[in-house]
């Protein structure tokens, strides 16, 4: 740990420490990750340089996340999916196993509202499900207006053909396993 140390004074440290679910060592651990993606491009001198979408989807846990071109888009700064050292670590602590339910709903909510208009409309959710079941799985058009439509029956509390960030946040508290799937491990 002695020569990763030297990277990050003791302050920026502590603050980012402060500003995440993690603890100095695993900060430490997670720019290590960060650095691994292009040690070349990353280094003491310009360690909070910005690594483009595909360098960053070549995270393992991000390879296979069929969510991945969301997930970095919510997670970048600028929206474009490349990434800073804190923009990847603000991803990493919010998939955390520290990172409280809550903040974990709130990312999801964003990484599913896929026109990001704050609302998950019937397109938003096809494209959940599809990307969920995956190319040889895809479901039927009536299928997947019958599941989208018993998602609105059970969800939707005020009938407006959406679900707003409470009423996703009522649905998933009914799911014991959601935290246990939003998450990378260091």
């Amino acid at each position: 740990m002695g020569g990763s140390q030297s990277v990050f004074t003791e302050e920026e440290l502590d603050d980012y420490q402060e500003l995440t679910y993690f603890t100095k060592k695993e900060i430490l651990h997670v720019y290590k990750r960060f650095r691994e993606l292009d040690p070349e491009k990353v280094s003491e001198v310009n360690k909070n340089v910005q690594l483009n979408n595909e360098t960053i989807l070549e995270l393992s846990e991000l390879k296979v996340n069929p969510f991945k071109d969301q997930i970095t888009k919510v997670f970048s700064s600028d929206g474009s999916g490349n990434m800073t050292f804190e923009d990847f670590l603000d991803m990493m602590s919010v998939f955390s196993d520290n990172a409280p339910k809550n903040v974990k709903v709130e990312y999801a909510f964003r990484i599913y509202d896929f026109d990001g208009d704050d609302m998950l409309s019937s397109r938003d959710l096809k494209e959940v499900v599809d990307r969920l079941t995956g190319e040889g799985q895809k479901l039927g058009d009536e299928e997947m207006q019958q599941l989208i439509d018993n998602i609105f029956e059970e969800a939707d509390l005020d009938d407006d053909e959406s679900l707003s960030f409470a009423e996703f946040e009522h649905v998933i508290s009914k799911a014991p396993d959601f935290v246990n799937s939003f998450r990378i491990r260091l």
